[in-house]
C-alpha cells in the first residue's frame, strides 16, 4: 500500500510539473508570435526545449525553393536571449543572429529545397536555464 501511495505522489508532482512548463511554454509562444508578422504564416509547428547552461537544442527542417521565410527565436519574455544558427545537412553555417546582436528572427528565401540544421542555445550573457522557443513561418 504504501509503495502505491509512494507512486501515485510521484506521478502527481510529475503532471503538476509538466502543466506549470506547458503552460509558461504557452505564454512564450505567444510572445514570441509577436515576432511572426500578419506577412507570414506559421508553419504549424512549435520547435521546443528546455535548456541549462551551455546546452544547445537542434531541430531540423526543410525548406522550399523560391519561398521567403521567417524563423523566430525566443527564451524569456524579451527578445535576445537566444543565439540560434542555421546549418545546411554538411553543417555549413547559413546564418547565426550570433552575429546580428541576437536578432529574434531572419528572414531568408532558397533557390531551391534545402534540408537544415537550426541549433540553439541560450545567451551566455542571459539567465541559465530557459525554454527555447523556434517558429517558422512563410511569407504569403
Amino acid at each position: 500500500m504504501k509503495k502505491l501511495s509512494n507512486y501515485i505522489i510521484t506521478v502527481l508532482i510529475l503532471l503538476s510539473i509538466n502543466f506549470h512548463v506547458s503552460g509558461q511554454a504557452d505564454t512564450l509562444v505567444k510572445f514570441c508570435s509577436l515576432n511572426l508578422t500578419t506577412d507570414y504564416i506559421s508553419d504549424g509547428q512549435q520547435y521546443i526545449s528546455l535548456l541549462n547552461g551551455d546546452e544547445i537544442a537542434e531541430f531540423r527542417a526543410t525548406f522550399y525553393g523560391g519561398s521567403t521565410y521567417r524563423i523566430v527565436a525566443c527564451s524569456g519574455l524579451s527578445n535576445g536571449n537566444l543565439i540560434f544558427s542555421v546549418y545546411d545537412r554538411e553543417r555549413n553555417e547559413l546564418f547565426s543572429n550570433r552575429n546580428h546582436k541576437n536578432a529574434p528572427f531572419w528572414d531568408f528565401k532558397f533557390t531551391s529545397t534545402m534540408e537544415c540544421i537550426i541549433e540553439a542555445q541560450l545567451d551566455p550573457k542571459g539567465p541559465e536555464s530557459g525554454i527555447a522557443i523556434l517558429l517558422i513561418g512563410f511569407k504569403q
